[in-house]
């Protein structure tokens, strides 16, 4: 699985941005599709995950009424659209691939196998 993230730039806090991921290769053989983000001198932390089949959706409590992830599976395609953000939201964002995570495991960034190059989203306030 192939991963290519877009959309990342500069905006005000309390502004809107959707991130894209577009997904290549064994697509199929996905069970999540997840949003992660690293801020400068932070690790990475998990923002959002989508069950590529049932569409079910799991968030970050920080991010929990802000941010909506879905995909697309016609087009290989999963979003984050982010509203009302916030300075704290800046940080690079990768969309990741999980293969055979199970829910309970779904927010943990080591049970991604694939990872897209990350796209970088700045809040001014």
């Amino acid at each position: 699985v192939q991963l290519q993230a877009s959309g990342g730039g500069l905006v005000q806090a309390g502004d809107s941005l959707r991130l894209s991921c577009t997904a290549s290769g064994r697509t199929s053989s996905s069970r999540f599709m997840g949003w992660f983000r690293q801020a400068p001198g932070r690790e990475r932390e998990f923002v959002a995950t989508i069950n590529w089949r049932g569409g079910h959706e799991y968030y970050a409590d920080s991010v929990k009424g802000r941010f909506t992830i879905s995909r697309d599976k016609a087009k290989n395609m999963v979003y984050l659209q982010m509203n009302s953000l916030k300075p704290e939201d800046t940080a690079v964002y990768y969309c990741a691939s999980a293969v055979s995570a199970i829910l309970s495991s779904s927010s943990s960034s080591g049970a991604y196998e694939y990872w897209g190059q990350g796209t970088l989203v700045t809040v001014s306030s």
